[in-house]
């Protein structure tokens, strides 16, 4: 393959001094502004790591797993909007990356993999560790890069963090064998990148027509709803969404991945919606004349029967992606833009023109019935019981952290009961696997997330089995000293997959319990406990406590924060919780469970 960089390619370009192709990988990342790496070393990565280790302006964390260190990277990306950077080597440890590259697309997370390859000669010939990481890929990056000249090293990083980073975020890939990373070159910087597609440089924006179609929608309407999303907070359009919400006077219902995007103690919150939402959003939605969609793609958690969501309302769906216009829903004015430029501009038009908000007196007086009668009660159903329910864990962490904290997550239960206990008012302060759903993401996420924030409280609250998945990388944080916090809602059991059977499979235990059996207890989880968390964090030199009983709950969640160092907090739990509400999938608003 032939070099497209020469100094004529870029007439700004930076001619630099001759060096090796990986020390010109640490160069590129420095002047991308990383300032940290998650990077499991072998040997087909050897050459990178011995750059990274001549230079102290990248922090290189080493993970106890490939996976472990891509969430991490996630985290990272996730509390700060920066590009998250982890790196593996060939074969198994480049595979053991892509569930996080997955989990970043589904999730639009801006994040660049760094993987070493076999040597160019054996590409193709089944050496050892060798993959085809670059193909394998494909279907879940916005772009794949397998270098196989050393001289476009410097373009090809301009590139990858300039697509991970711009419009609709995501994973990008660089595979770079090893011998390019031995050979010498002299590199040649990019001050810009080119496309031969100039389309992917320009970040769109919505006309005054279209913007002006919008409002006159909203003029019209009786009962509108903001429907808002992740892509609010890529955007950093937070203050523009509060500043047109508040000028229009609309509710706002995120979904999980926007929680944070709009402050959930605000009057016009409605905290989030969908499958385990908050049933007066979920109404909500599904009662509107006009529903505004902002930087949301209508899953499946959202809609369910997606023919009968909102089916009554008109639809207005503001995205930066133009593939996810009429993809799931249609909409009467599908507007591709920058959603932080859309929000400037609407809050400019309303102010140029007088704009009036119509009358929903009604309409918010219909919501606030609702959210009287069918609260997020953070006291309802806790009861007289001397142990702990997990929803009264999370309140109780609310409660203390005064919602001061960044909060990540496994998948499951734990996970539904986070987001519905704990409120959120700023962006970036819910982390967690929301579109792939992987478990094992929430401690690597918190370990990033507070390698970004080292000032912040940092809370992984998890499930005894998500936790267990990456549970070595609490060694991690005890040798890089990472104040990561995990706080274990354990009922010795896949909760959330118990809850669907006992919904839907009349309780037969299909392989859902955790601990072990002979030892497990009643509804209140009281026999032997399987496994023993707090000798294992113990092992690993961290700090833990276990609690069962709701008189010791409140002390020993402020023991965790008041730690210096990571803590484990193993909160023994019922394993007979259900979280609710809940709209059984592919069923309707009418079809929800409330109790």
């Amino acid at each position: 393959m032939k070099s497209s960089t020469s100094p004529s390619s870029f007439p700004q370009a930076e001619i630099g001094k001759e060096m090796k192709g990986s020390d010109c990988v640490v160069e590129c990342l420095i002047r991308e502004g990383v300032d940290a790496i998650f990077a499991y070393p072998g040997g087909a990565s050897q050459e990178l790591h011995q750059s990274l280790a001549r230079t102290d302006k990248i922090r290189t964390i080493l993970p106890r797993h490939e996976q472990g260190g891509s969430f991490a990277a996630e985290g990272y990306a996730r509390a700060t909007g920066k590009v998250g950077v982890c790196m593996a080597t060939s074969g198994p440890g480049a595979t053991n990356l892509i569930s996080a590259i997955a989990d970043a697309f589904m999730d639009s997370t801006p994040m660049v993999a760094i993987t070493g390859q076999v040597f160019t000669k054996f590409i193709g010939k089944s050496a050892f560790q060798e993959t085809d990481f670059f193909g394998m890929t494909l279907p879940i990056v916005k772009h794949s890069y397998l270098v196989m000249n050393v001289a476009d090293i410097p373009r090809i990083f301009k590139e990858a963090f300039h697509l991970a980073r711009t419009g609709r975020p995501g994973p990008v890939i660089i595979d770079i064998p090893k011998d390019i990373q031995q050979a010498k070159f002299t590199p040649v910087y990019p001050a810009t990148v080119e496309f031969r597609n100039p389309l992917i440089s320009q970040i769109p924006q919505a006309n005054d027509d279209q913007l002006k179609q919008i409002l006159s929608l909203i003029f019209e309407a009786k009962r509108p709803v903001l429907y808002v999303g992740g892509g609010l907070i890529s955007a950093e359009a937070h203050k523009e969404l509060r500043t047109f919400a508040e000028k229009t006077n609309i509710n706002v219902a995120t979904t999980l991945m926007g929680v944070g995007a709009f402050p959930e103690t605000h009057k016009l919150s409605m905290q989030w919606f969908g499958m385990h939402g908050a049933a007066y959003g979920n109404w909500a939605v599904d009662q509107s004349d006009l529903l505004l969609c902002f930087g949301a793609r209508f899953d499946d958690r959202i809609t369910g029967a997606v023919e009968k969501f909102a089916s009554g309302a008109k639809i207005v769906h503001l995205d930066i992606d133009a593939a996810e216009h009429n993809k799931n829903k249609r909409g009467v004015i599908p507007v591709c833009s920058d959603i932080k430029f859309a929000l400037n501009r609407l809050n400019e038009l309303i102010a140029a023109h007088k704009f009036t908000a119509p009358d929903t007196a009604a309409w918010h007086a219909q919501i606030a019935t609702w959210k009287a009668e069918h609260p997020f009660d953070s006291k309802a159903g806790f009861g007289n019981s001397p142990h702990i329910l997990p929803q009264e864990a999370v309140a109780a962490l609310y409660e203390l952290t005064k919602g001061d904290a960044i909060i990540t997550t496994g998948v499951g239960q734990h996970q539904m009961w986070a987001a519905q206990f704990y409120r959120f008012d700023e962006p970036r302060r819910y982390i967690s696997s929301l579109g792939l759903g992987a478990m094992g993401y929430g401690y690597p996420a918190a370990m990033g997330a507070k390698v970004a924030c080292p000032d912040k409280q940092v809370i992984d609250i998890d499930g005894d089995g998500s936790f267990l998945m990456n549970v070595q990388e609490l060694a991690t944080c005890h040798i890089e000293k990472i104040a990561a916090k995990a706080m274990i809602l354990n009922n010795q059991h896949l909760g959330m997959v118990v809850q669907w059977e006992d919904r839907f499979y009349g309780s037969v235990r299909g392989n859902t319990i955790l601990g072990d059996q002979k030892n497990i207890g009643g509804p209140d989880n009281l026999g032997g406990i399987y496994p023993d968390y707090v000798t294992i964090a113990k092992g690993f030199g961290v700090k833990a406590r276990r609690v069962h009983k709701k008189s010791e709950l409140k002390e020993a969640i402020q023991e965790m924060l008041d730690h210096d160092g990571p803590y484990l907090l193993d909160v023994i739990v019922p394993y007979t919780e259900h979280v609710l509400p809940m709209i059984p999938a592919g069923k309707t608003v009418k079809e929800m469970i409330l109790k």
